[in-house]
């Protein structure tokens, strides 16, 4: 592998762990201010909780098994969140932003909350307006994670700490009512393990329960 595929590699890698997390939450409010002249300006602000700390999300079904995901109320002790931005689709052009004051993030004790003012683009005001209009009712975040456990019994991941949050982006996703999850690979292969030895285990209870009718 030359150097420039080892490149194109580490970027795969980086791109597989970036996880997404949608939610129905997308709300907007306008505020009329006077700017620095004296006149009167329109702030057009989009607003609403990205993360809901301690709630069962379903990430994906695998057989007759639903996997599932809560975020640690702690999980943003650490977090990367030095320089987020707010877009549209998550690839939009960047309509608000964290290092300019144009998106604020405060967590509380119930999830991370965004306040967004869009109205310093062209995008960002045709964004609000679809949002205000109802054409766009979701968010996502995108975020790496650095710690998670698993517990078998429930199929259930907890985020403990999440290492970098890259962006929050107003989402239309038709066909979803609440969630749209993005899943690592590493998950879905715990998965596929413990459903193969579930079937397993049934294929070998069915054997021996034939086995045990012979004997009759």
């Amino acid at each position: 592998m030359n150097e420039k595929e080892k490149i194109q590699e580490e970027l795969r890698k980086l791109r597989d762990d970036r996880m997404y997390r949608t939610v129905m939450n997308l709300k907007t409010r306008a505020e009329t201010i006077q700017d620095e002249n004296g006149q009167e300006v329109q702030e057009m602000i989009v607003e609403g909780q990205a993360v809901t700390f301690e709630s069962e999300t379903t990430l994906f079904k695998c057989g007759e098994t639903e996997y599932k995901e809560v975020i640690d109320r702690n999980a943003f002790n650490e977090a990367d969140m030095s320089d987020v931005i707010f877009n549209y689709n998550h690839s939009g052009k960047v309509v608000a932003r964290t290092r300019n004051n144009t998106l604020r993030l405060n967590i509380d004790s119930n999830g991370l909350n965004i306040e967004a003012r869009l109205d310093g683009t062209d995008e960002g005001r045709k964004l609000y307006e679809e949002i205000k209009g109802g054409y766009i009712d979701r968010m996502s975040f995108c975020f790496t994670i650095k710690e998670e456990s698993y517990n078998q019994e429930t199929h259930t991941w907890r985020v403990l700490k999440i290492d970098k949050l890259y962006d929050v982006s107003a989402v239309d996703i038709p066909a979803y009512d609440t969630t749209s999850i993005s899943a690592r690979s590493s998950r879905l292969a715990v998965a596929e393990k413990e459903q193969k030895a579930l079937e397993r285990a049934q294929l070998q209870k069915e054997r021996s329960r034939k086995l045990l009718l012979k004997t009759y």
